[in-house]
């Protein structure tokens, strides 16, 4: 295993979890409403974050 393949490795996953934050970054800054009806609630709460208590308080 050479420096370069430990580098690309780090670098393929910091950019896969910039992009999945983003991602989350876009869904909940749409209305309650409509991420309600795809389902986006259900998925935060199957994780263990942060997002979840920060979401938690909105789920009626």
């Amino acid at each position: 295993m050479s420096i370069l393949s430990s580098i690309g490795r780090i670098a393929n996953r910091y950019a896969t979890a910039r992009a999945r934050y983003r991602s989350e970054r876009i869904l909940l800054s749409l209305p309650d409403e409509l991420r309600k009806d795809i389902g986006f609630p259900e998925i935060l709460d199957t994780r263990s974050s942060r997002y979840t208590a920060t979401f938690s308080s909105k789920v009626i």
